[in-house]
């Protein structure tokens, strides 16, 4: 006769066991209901959308999160439900082992908002359309005059050098495109126009704005200029 392995068929039981046990873990789970949603933002930007709002896609309207089925739940399904709203950038969404239903938000990032032909819209920070929000208004570059098709990508990462620069984001508060596709821009502080041209050689020209800002501040001869002529990439005009 063949003598038994018992360590073979120890190893066979707690086999057994650990598959019986994760089953019935998991149709106990399964069974579970929803303790709770959460909502969390992150990220710079938590204003524009108010956490009943995201709750309520979160739990697909219902009035009590309790009432939903853990097995009933599609995660990727809501995180798109979620990702729709057009104020909302990304969202995470998961269940904790204690039925919390947790949404983790990143809300977009507007970087300028534009005005005219009737109604005023923010870019956000990948470039694409975002509307106003009721609940919070963002202090950003103001844009007007003629945005389209054809220049509105170029225009999108001027916004962002804009944006990502702290010395361009404080100084320049205000940009007019011209028919022509050139650029007017405002400063916050002083009343020169800047005429920054094109959309060409974008960081030579704000590298000699600034080193043009800092000279004249320096010499406290700044509040003499009428216009600030950034066209050429090689120098700056300046008009008094």
């Amino acid at each position: 006769m063949k003598r038994f392995n018992w360590q073979t068929i120890r190893l066979l039981l707690m086999f057994a066991l650990v598959i019986f046990l994760y089953s019935f873990t998991g149709k106990r789970n399964l069974n579970r209901k929803v303790t709770k949603a959460e909502v969390v933002f992150v990220g710079e930007n938590q204003l524009f959308v108010k956490q009943q709002a995201v709750n309520k896609l979160l739990i697909e309207n219902r009035q009590d999160p309790k009432t939903i089925a853990i097995d009933a739940l599609d995660l990727n399904k809501l995180e798109k439900t979620i990702d729709s709203h057009p104020l909302i950038d990304k969202s995470e969404v998961s269940v904790s082992v204690d039925g919390v239903l947790k949404a983790v938000v990143k809300q977009k990032t507007p970087i300028a908002r534009i005005n005219g032909k009737g109604e005023s819209f923010y870019i956000d920070y990948k470039g694409n359309k975002m509307p106003l929000s009721e609940n919070y208004t963002a202090r950003v570059l103001l844009v007007s005059g003629e945005i389209n098709d054809k220049n509105k990508e170029d225009l999108a990462k001027l916004f962002r050098v804009i944006y990502d620069d702290v010395f361009l984001k404080k100084n320049i508060i205000g940009m007019q495109v011209m028919p022509n596709g050139s650029v007017l821009m405002l400063n916050r502080n002083y009343n020169f126009k800047i005429d920054f041209g094109q959309l060409i050689n974008v960081e030579q020209k704000f590298k000699n704005y600034k080193a043009f800002f800092q000279k004249v501040v320096l010499d406290s001869s700044i509040a003499k200029y009428n216009k600030i002529d950034l066209r050429f990439a090689e120098q700056v005009v300046c008009t008094k």
